[in-house]
């Protein structure tokens, strides 16, 4: 993930200003591939202390009055990636992968219906690729990819690449978009048939970008 927080030695608990917020920091998660915001909830102290030593998103649950992690009895919990603060020190903002929906309604995010990033979708789609792998051969194009195994999905990428090139070359723009999408769709099955995945490669974009 790529990180733009500016460092602290100071520890983040102590960096709070928990007096400010009666003991009681909003906390606003973020998927951490996606960038859409999946909830929100408070945290207190020692809900941010076992954040971050278990690594599961906990809160502090106002109608229950007590610690509660989330995905507790659903399992659909909140892998913590990063955790940082703003500016004023009295809100948190936390990057995490989800398992399962994050919304007790069965929706990926509690603001369902509010516009997801457009480059976010290839976080989601890169997940749905993900997890076809395995799958019997007959039951998808992307599952029968998987079977043929490297050597025929780095060739559908190699067509893809030059179906590309053509469409640009004859000012055909629809088609430009057709086929652009033929070859992120290929070459985000081979990445994850390789054990990659974009943030892989966007990261390496990040580290040139700041050379």
């Amino acid at each position: 993930m790529i990180n733009h927080a500016v460092d602290n030695a100071q520890p983040l608990s102590e960096r709070l200003d928990w007096a400010k917020c009666d003991g009681m920091i909003p906390a606003i998660v973020q998927h951490a591939a996606s960038g859409e915001v999946l909830m929100q909830g408070f945290m207190t102290r020692e809900a941010l202390d076992k954040t971050q030593a278990t690594g599961h998103v906990t809160f502090f649950s106002r109608s229950k009055q007590r610690l509660w992690t989330k995905g507790e009895s659903s399992g659909h919990v909140l892998k913590l990636v990063a955790i940082s603060t703003d500016c004023d020190c009295d809100s948190l903002l936390v990057a995490a992968h989800p398992v399962g929906p994050t919304c007790h309604l069965g929706t990926p995010s509690c603001f369902a219906g509010h516009p997801v990033p457009p480059l976010g979708f290839l976080a989601e789609l890169e997940q749905i690729l993900a997890a076809r792998k395995g799958a019997d051969p007959s039951t998808s194009y992307t599952a029968s990819l998987y079977g043929k195994g490297t050597k025929r999905i780095a060739q559908k990428v190699g067509e893809e690449g030059v179906e590309v090139a053509l469409a640009a070359m004859a000012k055909d723009r629809e088609e430009l978009i057709n086929e652009s999408a033929d070859l992120l769709y290929h070459l985000t099955v081979l990445l994850q048939n390789e054990g990659l995945g974009l943030q892989d490669v966007v990261q390496q974009l990040y580290v040139r970008h700041n050379k």
